[in-house]
């Protein structure tokens, strides 16, 4: 899918958390892209929780609400992204489960953007498909 853009965790919780820091950002920057966006399955669970733990419980109504937009596709694991998991997992030890599964799709589908509030993690690997993944905002 070049072209489109891998959405993470702490964007997708800034989008609908008004009193982050990055909502303003990662709002602008959705709403004004018109490239698809690829959700990765691993990450909703992340985002739900984040958003009832820091009473937004509104805000997963309304993720689950967005996620049904045509342009959203929601990506599941497979098989060989657990392979490549596990390799990111070994090379980058303090890369967790979610992050290297984002880290995999995006190389399945050939995805080179990411928006993500992670800078810490995305900005030191290698990914296997691009010298470095671009980070959005």
């Amino acid at each position: 899918m070049p072209g489109a853009i891998l959405v993470d965790s702490g964007i997708l919780y800034a989008l609908f958390c008004r009193r982050d820091k990055w909502h303003e950002p990662a709002t602008a920057m959705l709403s004004a892209n018109a490239d698809d966006l690829v959700i990765p399955a691993t990450i909703l669970g992340e985002t739900a929780y984040l958003l009832e733990a820091r009473s937004q419980a509104a805000g997963v109504i309304e993720l689950a609400g967005w996620l049904a937009q045509p342009r959203i596709t929601v990506e599941g694991l497979l098989p060989q992204d657990l392979r490549r998991m596990t390799l990111l997992m070994s090379k980058y030890p303090r890369l967790g489960f979610v992050d290297s599964s984002v880290v995999a799709i995006a190389e399945r589908l050939s995805i080179e953007t990411i928006a993500t509030t992670d800078r810490r993690h995305f900005t030191s690997l290698r990914p296997s498909h691009v010298p470095r993944f671009i980070l959005v905002p």
